[in-house]
């Protein structure tokens, strides 16, 4: 039996927030503060939905709603190993909203709270072990504010 619904959407919104972040080479934070809650709520409303679209559509529909302009953040230029997809990405920060919140009630609220923290530049980092790492430990590390 896969995972429930909400844990399902939650993922597709973490995915959708890293492929407009590497799209607009934008950090994280600057992506959730340019949707803002309100559009977050709807990706994660309709995920089912766009799950089945392409993602570069789902992106620019976005991209272009928000006015979310190119940055310079690029995490793929300087990367000597095998970037993640954001696929993987995504699976990463579900897998941490999931421990620090599991209420799906609160899915929207964490999701900022993760994504806007200090954690997501040491994942981001792909020349680092950090986005492989353990679940329990990523999640250990953001609690304590500091890599263990």
């Amino acid at each position: 039996m896969g995972e429930p619904q909400e844990e399902n959407d939650l993922f597709f919104v973490c995915s959708g927030i890293e492929y407009i972040s590497r799209k607009t080479k934008n950090t994280k934070k600057i992506i959730i503060e340019k949707l803002g809650k309100e559009n977050i709520k709807k990706i994660y409303e309709l995920a089912e939905i766009y799950h089945s679209e392409n993602i570069d559509k789902v992106a620019d529909e976005f991209i272009e709603k928000c006015d979310i302009v190119n940055g310079e953040y690029d995490i793929t230029e300087n990367c000597k190993y095998r970037v993640p997809t954001f696929w993987e990405i995504g699976k990463v920060y579900q897998r941490l909203i999931l421990k620090v919140n599991n209420n799906k009630n609160d899915y929207i609220e964490t999701l900022i709270n993760v994504l806007s923290s200090w954690i997501i530049e040491k994942i981001d980092d792909y020349n680092s072990s950090m986005y492989y790492e353990n679940p329990d430990y990523i999640y250990e590390c953001y609690i304590e504010g500091k890599i263990l």
